[in-house]
């Protein structure tokens, strides 16, 4: 389905685990920085790049995000995916959603991430023939997207376990760029027939790899990009308003 403007899908299904006890009686997107949910700071962010539709989905406490969005007036179009039956994963969730996004790139993104990223630059850099445009950086994490010369993904490394995901035979990670993935991406709509084989629920991230071969998935990186997930109680805890 075509829909003449500009689409976004916020990830806002998951339950929270890591933000226990504040998501115990809440959805993870309703938890507060400064009195603002994030769902709502993640809209606004969208909003102010550009966008006008933004599909957002639901499982935990889903009823309260429909609440929320029927309450408040963003100024601009916000539609619920709701997993009802269960929680598909990022990638399962984007698959589920296909006829509520259309056919036109869109932007997804996570609702415990808050950035200083510029999403209006970021679209930009999309080629709709690679498949995604990923924002990446430069930071420490246990697990690393491995990129060539090209930013070309070609794998995935737990830096812990040395546990490694390829599709490529042989890969020597030492001649590989280490970035670490900050939960924003641009995506191209044929990414929704190529998910067809996939049974949910399924990461999106072990999507990328498993296609990475045959599809383009290129590491973009802004370079004052700064990131904390919120997804933490102890990062939510030390957030400032410094983004929002």
């Amino acid at each position: 389905m075509k829909y003449n403007k500009k689409t976004a899908f916020i990830f806002a299904a998951g339950l929270g685990t890591r933000l226990r006890p504040l998501t115990d009686t809440r959805p993870k997107a309703l938890v507060e920085i400064a009195g603002k949910p994030l769902l709502q700071i993640a809209i606004e962010k969208i909003k102010d790049a550009g966008f006008q539709r933004i599909v957002v989905n639901a499982h935990h406490f889903a009823e309260q995000i429909f609440d929320f969005v029927e309450k408040t007036d963003f100024g601009v179009e916000v539609i619920i995916s709701h997993e009802k039956e269960q929680l598909l994963d990022t990638g399962g969730g984007i698959s589920f959603a296909e006829k509520l996004i259309g056919n036109e790139p869109f932007l997804a993104y996570n609702v415990d991430i808050i950035s200083n990223v510029d999403l209006k630059t970021f679209y930009r850099q999309h080629n709709n023939e690679n498949l995604a445009t990923i924002l990446v950086s430069d930071r420490p994490t246990s697990r690393y997207l491995l990129f060539d010369s090209s930013n070309r993904l070609v794998g995935w490394q737990n830096a812990v376990t040395g546990e490694l995901k390829t599709p490529f035979a042989n890969l020597d990670v030492d001649k590989y760029k280490k970035l670490a993935f900050n939960g924003i991406h641009v995506i191209s709509p044929k990414i929704f027939s190529l998910m067809k084989d996939f049974k949910s629920p399924f990461s999106i991230t072990d999507f990328y790899i498993s296609v990475c071969s045959t599809e383009s998935i290129i590491g973009y990186e802004q370079p004052d990009l700064q990131v904390t997930d919120v997804g933490k109680i102890d990062q939510l805890k030390n957030i400032s308003n410094k983004f929002i």
